[in-house]
């Protein structure tokens, strides 16, 4: 007995040396090696999220606390509508909506995890693994139900907003825990657009900063169209595969949570933990803003990585002093604007005409769908249990689209008159399916709790 349990510790000090040797040559720069540099298009609203987000803290934006460096780019007058957690009840953190008109956009901004404010872990506790199916993968129960509420509360402005404004974007963005929860509104909107004035698909995005993980791996390429999670380097949370309720409830055991991790990386497979349908992810396409060298051995000007990742989706916990700082919203909003800045500045070096920037626009958008397509083909070779295949949802939505395009373009020719009337029948059932859908959800997830 005392020799098997002898071998038993052997091996598993062996196995904590092998990770412990991996962690400390692991640099957060190698998660996203291998991937191409951002396209400026997609990363220039980041900078502008992280200031939206950055103005909910504030009490009074005619005289602010926390402004970045040269101060806020809002207009106070276009912030048409700010909640406190008195207003939320603690379901959803505080946000505000917000009418940019210089860039075209509605954007909802939710602020991040308030340590001070138990209502925020309630939500972040609110999950188990496999408690939550949503559209043919898992997602976290606590942020659904926060978005949920969300939009339940304030579709009718969002409405009238898109309505006023046909052209503008839809785009909800947040910080760490209200990354989640944006991340979920997102999709939400996607699949119930009537709750937006049937907006199209191509005009909802998302931000999320300093993402939370919180859906299954095919809901998280799926929507890699709609969002994007930026993290800064060595950002922990994003690279944290321990449920979050798991890692709060364990805050003062952490040696038993770090066993349970070295324990995990060293005896699963990946390819093990891809085919967990209840395991969450960061949600979305990913930017990796990379900044420092190996081993903290100093600093160069921030570059920014992109791609769809199925594999290696931020998987390894990087141990680094900067871990919990790169999760720091100001410091990503400052290290964001400066990788906008080297990225634009190589624009106006190479002066590029007007006809050969809209080609190179209309390319990067045509590479980023062949990323997002390979992506789904991945996932759907992984053959995850219980989740449908997610191509076959997006081309669904994506021909709806289309579908409502040419019906409107149509009109004029009187031979498809019957073709358009039953379109526009089963159409209509379709959004009384949804309707109903929509409402049972709101009874499941508020109404039982409020």
């Amino acid at each position: 007995m005392e020799i098997a349990l002898g071998v038993a510790e052997c091996l598993y000090l062996l196995g904590c040396a092998h990770w412990g040797c991996r962690r400390c040559f692991y640099s957060g720069s190698d998660d996203s090696k291998a991937w191409e540099m951002a396209d400026v298009h997609h990363f220039e609203p980041v900078p502008r999220m992280c200031q939206l987000i950055l103005a909910v803290y504030e009490p009074n934006l005619s005289q602010p606390k926390w402004a970045p460096k040269g101060g806020y780019d809002i207009e106070s007058k276009n912030v048409l509508h700010k909640a406190s957690y008195e207003a939320t009840g603690g379901i959803v953190p505080p946000y505000i909506i917000y009418l940019d008109h210089q860039n075209h956009d509605i954007v909802v901004a939710l602020r991040g995890l308030n340590l001070r404010k138990e209502s925020d872990f309630v939500t972040l506790w609110d999950n188990k693994l496999g408690k939550q199916f949503f559209k043919g993968g898992y997602v976290h129960h606590g942020l659904l139900r926060s978005a949920v509420w969300l939009l339940n509360k304030e579709k009718e402005n969002l409405t009238n907003l898109a309505t006023e404004h046909p052209t503008y974007m839809l785009s909800f963005t947040g910080h760490s825990l209200g990354s989640g929860v944006a991340s979920l509104a997102a999709i939400l909107v996607a699949n119930y657009r009537f709750l937006v004035a049937d907006i199209p698909r191509k005009q909802i995005r998302c931000y999320g900063m300093a993402p939370a993980r919180c859906m299954s791996l095919n809901l998280a390429v799926e929507y890699a169209d709609i969002i994007h999670s930026i993290i800064l380097q060595d950002d922990f949370l994003p690279r944290t595969a321990t449920p979050l309720e798991d890692i709060f409830s364990s805050i003062f055991c952490l040696p038993c949570l770090l066993c349970c991790r070295c324990a995990t990386d060293t005896c699963i497979p990946e390819k093990r933990l891809l085919q967990d349908p209840r395991r969450l992810y960061v949600p979305g396409r990913l930017h990796h803003i990379v900044e420092r060298k190996r081993c903290g051995c100093g600093r160069y000007t921030p570059i920014v990585r992109s791609h769809v990742p199925v594999e290696g989706r931020f998987e390894h916990i990087v141990l680094s002093f900067n871990a919990t700082s790169d999760h720091s919203l100001v410091w990503l909003e400052q290290q964001s604007r400066k990788a906008l800045e080297i990225l634009s500045h190589k624009e106006d070096v190479l002066e590029i005409p007007i006809a050969e920037k809209m080609t190179r626009d209309q390319n990067a958008e045509r590479k980023y769908s062949e990323e997002h397509s390979i992506a789904l083909e991945k996932v759907e070779e992984l053959n995850i249990p219980r989740a449908y295949s997610c191509s076959e949802q997006f081309v669904k939505e994506s021909n709806l689209d289309k579908e409502k395009t040419t019906k409107q373009s149509e009109k004029q020719e009187t031979t498809n008159i019957n073709v358009l009337t039953e379109f526009t029948s089963h159409e209509n059932s379709d959004n009384v399916n949804l309707e109903l859908e929509w409402q049972s959800l709101v009874d499941t997830l508020l109404e039982k709790k409020e």
